[in-house]
């Protein structure tokens, strides 16, 4: 008998209106679905199609006006501001379009930064989780590198090991490739591939609909609503479109 999955996101009957003036903008108008552990979603949208406000919400940093959502199980709505913070900062690991790194600080100390709150880590446990996360984005070589001494791709990974230090429930990419050329982009997607097979679970938010060709399922959004939830029974390899992309000119 299959066990049963486990849930990590659940939203029930989502709303979030925001009042602009006299007008009520209704950006989310009841969205519901189940994220299960181990899946690899994007979550689309054009501009306007409450995306962002989505995004804000499974990262903890906004609350519905009604309905309901669950984080690894725990209710979030009625949670101050403080115990939201904690929550996200052990269950969701952050990645996002610009990197958010801090400049003239080494890989290792960004990618320290989210157990900086964690008292149960000492200073050598911290750097030894570090040193773990940023071997696994494959910067085991770039530990003592800052900011402006690495091309974007390796921001990028920073970043991707500074989501995964704190063995969250979740990864939370908001438009991880927008600032890669191609090639780069395809360079992120395997790694997310790579976690995925390893296990993690894996939200990708992205206008570029190209995307969903590389993870498990996709829910489209339109006008604050999910237009399309559709699993994707054919995974194309990025590792395979990477090899295929042609090779760099030397200028």
């Amino acid at each position: 008998m299959e066990k049963e999955r486990k849930v990590i996101i659940e939203l029930d009957q989502v709303k979030r209106y925001f009042q602009v003036g006299s007008e009520t903008v209704k950006a989310l108008r009841g969205i519901s679905f189940k994220i299960y552990e181990g899946e690899f979603v994007t979550i689309q949208g054009t501009s306007g199609s409450g995306k962002s406000t989505l995004l804000n919400q499974l990262g903890c940093l906004d609350t519905p006006t009604s309905g309901e959502y669950y984080l690894d199980g725990v209710p979030v709505k009625k949670m101050s501001k403080n115990q939201r913070a904690h929550l996200r900062n052990r269950k969701i690991g952050f990645v996002f379009q610009n990197y958010n790194l801090l400049p003239n600080t080494t890989s290792v100390e960004n990618v320290e930064l989210p157990l900086m709150y964690n008292n149960k880590y000492s200073s050598a446990q911290r750097r030894e989780a570090a040193i773990k996360a940023l071997q696994a984005v494959g910067l085991g070589d770039r530990l003592e590198h800052k900011s402006n001494q690495m091309s974007g791709g390796q921001m990028q990974r920073v970043a991707i090991a500074r989501a995964l230090v704190n063995t969250p429930a979740v990864i939370l990419a908001d438009e991880a490739t927008g600032n890669l050329d191609t090639r780069t982009s395809f360079e992120m997607l395997v790694l997310f591939q790579k976690l995925h097979k390893d296990g993690h679970t894996i939200i990708f938010v992205t206008h570029n609909p190209d995307i969903a060709r590389y993870s498990s399922r996709n829910i489209m959004l339109r006008d604050g609503k999910i237009r399309e939830d559709t699993i994707n029974t054919n995974i194309e390899s990025a590792a395979e479109a990477l090899a295929a992309l042609p090779k760099p000119q030397d200028d």
